[in-house]
């Protein structure tokens, strides 16, 4: 019976939030553009074949137009600029998810281990990230990417570490405004160990601003690695990615506008759907809010 009780209102704990989320129009908007550009990530393969249409070299139909044949034209080698930006939506995604677990799984612990003990384990901890906070994310994460070399996996791990102290400052905030109330208190009572009570109890209370902030930490991360390829420090050519192909086509602005305007325009709508949908999901989970 208790079980039952117990996942009746887990359910409708989340109908509610499911709900709230519905009526929030502009966050549904973001929501169906992320699931399209999702399944194009997914489906890439089916769309646009990636040896024939992204890599290979065209050279007697380069810098084409937008046309039938080709729906974003063609880039400065005549590769279809369109099949690019499909495979060039999966780089994107796996980048941003990948880097933004990797900011959470390092920052999520040494914030909440700082709000939880306070005094000068959280002092330490804190002043640490006052330093990362004190360099700028993008600079941050040139300088990683300098040191370890140009590559996919160095450039979620440049934009993951610079990442780091938003969420430990985040965990930390809600670490210290419920560590001290009565279902902390009684773990504490009953003997449960710090880690476990941690863990158990505290950070799924916190999931609320954890779940607001990685969803906005896509999008920046998203924006990080095309400025990161933008100044070539990103992923390398041939590969397919929306800031590689914003710096392809800067020489080509007078005579061929598609080679940059198609990449950016994905970029701004992906940025701007996150974006949405983070709003959405901050109004949605935060219990204040009766909508």
């Amino acid at each position: 019976m208790v079980k039952t009780a117990q996942t009746y209102k887990k359910r409708s704990m989340a109908s509610e939030i499911w709900r709230r989320l519905c009526r929030n129009k502009m966050a549904m908007l973001g929501l169906v553009i992320m699931v399209i550009l999702v399944l194009t990530a997914i489906f890439a393969d089916v769309i646009a074949d990636y040896d024939t249409k992204v890599i290979a070299q065209d050279i007697k139909n380069r810098l084409q137009g937008p046309s039938m044949a080709h729906w974003c034209g063609t880039d400065e080698f005549g590769r279809d600029i369109f099949a690019r930006l499909v495979h060039g939506s999966r780089v994107s995604l796996v980048v941003g998810l990948v880097s933004v677990t990797i900011s959470l799984i390092i920052g999520g612990p040494l914030g909440a281990v700082a709000g939880y003990y306070g005094g000068r384990v959280d002092n330490v901890i804190m002043r640490i990230m006052d330093i990362f906070l004190a360099v700028p994310s993008i600079l941050l994460a040139m300088t990683i990417v300098a040191a370890l070399g140009t590559s996919l996996v160095n450039v979620m791990l440049a934009i993951g570490i610079s990442g780091v102290p938003g969420y430990a400052r985040i965990v930390r905030a809600s670490v210290m405004s419920i560590k001290d109330q009565e279902f902390v208190e009684a773990s504490r009572a009953i003997g449960a160990k710090s880690p476990t009570t941690i863990f158990r109890e505290i950070l799924p209370n916190c999931l609320a601003p954890i779940i607001v902030q990685a969803t906005l930490s896509v999008a920046s991360a998203i924006l990080s690695t095309a400025s990161l390829s933008f100044l070539g420090l990103g992923v390398q050519p041939p590969s397919p990615e929306w800031g590689a192909m914003l710096s392809g086509g800067r020489n080509y602005l007078r005579d061929a506008l598609h080679l940059t305007l198609f990449p950016g325009l994905s970029i701004v709508i992906t940025i701007l759907a996150l974006n949405l949908l983070g709003d959405g999901l901050r109004d949605a989970l935060d219990p204040r809010l009766k909508q």
